[in-house]
C-alpha cells in the first residue's frame, strides 16, 4: 500500500466503521493471507457491482458482505471496471499514471473526500486490455477511477495492491455492450477481474425517507424482474428492459446505473449461464443485487 493511501487511512477516526472494517481486513490478511490467482484456478469470473456511495463505507454488514466476496475468489491479478459514472462518446480508459481519484458525490462528510486509493503501475493490464479492444481507444490522463471504481474497490481489496483501469461506458445501447465485453472475456483467463459497477435500481428522485425502512414497490418489482430474468438467463429480457421493465421509470430514470450489467454479460463464458447472487437487500430503498457469472 502507498504511503499516501496509508496516511489517509490513518486520518479515518477509530470509531468509524470503515476504519473497523480495515483494521479487521488487515487482521485477516495477516492470519490468511488471499491466495492469488494462477491458471490451474482457470477464468476469473465477471462481476456486477451494486456500488453505492460513501454511505457503504457507514454499512457494516455491506462492506462485509462485500469483502466476503472479494476473499471467496483468488486474489485477481488486475482489475478492469465499468462505471456507471463515467459514460462516453467513444471508449476510453482512466489515466495510465498515478492521477487523483474522481470525489464525484456531494453532501457527504468532508472525510470521504480524503480518501485515497492509490494503486500499481498498470502497465501491463494496459498493454492486455488495448489488446483487445479497437485500436481508437483514448486515455484520459487527467481522470482517475471514480467512485463507482474505487468506493467498492475500497472495501473489497482494501490493500490497493491490485492495478486497476477503468474503461468508460461508451454507450447504452445493450448489443454494443454485450458486444464490448465479450471483447474483454479473454482478460479473465489472465486472472484480470471484469467488473460492470452501477446499482441494481437508481431512482434517486424517487427516494423517501419512508423508503429507508419499505423499500417502494417500483424497487422491488425491477428487482424481482432483474432476479428472474438472471436466474433464467434471459439476456433477450434484460436488453429490452426499455419495454419490458415493471417500474423503470422510477428504478432508473436515467439508465446508466444498469447498462454496466451487458459489459458483466458480455464478459461471461455464457452470458446466459447461471448467476450467483452476492449481494441482496435495500438500502434506502435501492436494490443492491450484485452477482457474478463464470
Amino acid at each position: 500500500m502507498s504511503a499516501r493511501t496509508v496516511a489517509a487511512d490513518a486520518r479515518i477516526p477509530a470509531s468509524h466503521p470503515l476504519s473497523a472494517h480495515l483494521r479487521a481486513a488487515t487482521t485477516l490478511e495477516v492470519e490468511a493471507p488471499h491466495a492469488a490467482w494462477t491458471t490451474a484456478d482457470g477464468p476469473m469470473p465477471s462481476l456486477f457491482i451494486s456500488h453505492g456511495a460513501p454511505n457503504t463505507f457507514e454499512d457494516t454488514e455491506w462492506m462485509r458482505q462485500l469483502h466476503d466476496w472479494a476473499r471467496s475468489m483468488p486474489k485477481p491479478r488486475a482489475i478492469l471496471i465499468v462505471s456507471a459514472h463515467w459514460e462516453s462518446d467513444s471508449i476510453g480508459i482512466s489515466s495510465t499514471v498515478p492521477t487523483e481519484l474522481v470525489y464525484d458525490f456531494g453532501g457527504f462528510a468532508s472525510l470521504y473526500y480524503g480518501l485515497r486509493y492509490d494503486t500499481p503501475d498498470p502497465a501491463e493490464l494496459v498493454r492486455q486490455v488495448l489488446g483487445v479492444l479497437p485500436s481508437n481507444v483514448h486515455e484520459h490522463r487527467g481522470r482517475g477511477l471514480d467512485h463507482g471504481a474505487w468506493v467498492p474497490l475500497k472495501v473489497m481489496y482494501p490493500a490497493a495492491d491490485i492495478p486497476v483501469l477503468q474503461l468508460s461506458l461508451p454507450t447504452h445501447n445493450t448489443t454494443q455492450l454485450l458486444d464490448l465485453g465479450q471483447r474483454l472475456k479473454s482478460l479473465r483467463d489472465a486472472g484480470i477481474l471484469v467488473i460492470g459497477s452501477g446499482f441494481m435500481t437508481h431512482g434517486l428522485p424517487f427516494v423517501e425517507r419512508s423508503h429507508f425502512t419499505a423499500p417502494p414497490s417500483w424497487s422491488v418489482e425491477f428487482d424481482e424482474w432483474a432476479a428472474d430474468a438472471l436466474e433464467r438467463g434471459d439476456v433477450d429480457e434484460l436488453a429490452n428492459f426499455r419495454s419490458r421493465a415493471p417500474g423503470l421509470r422510477r428504478a432508473h430514470p436515467t439508465v446508466e446505473h444498469f447498462t454496466p450489467i451487458f459489459v458483466t454479460l458480455g464478459a461471461a463464458t455464457d452470458p446466459t449461464g447461471p448467476v450467483t447472487t452476492t449481494v441482496d437487500g435495500f438500502v434506502i430503498g435501492l436494490s443492491k443485487r450484485s452477482f457474478q457469472i463464470a
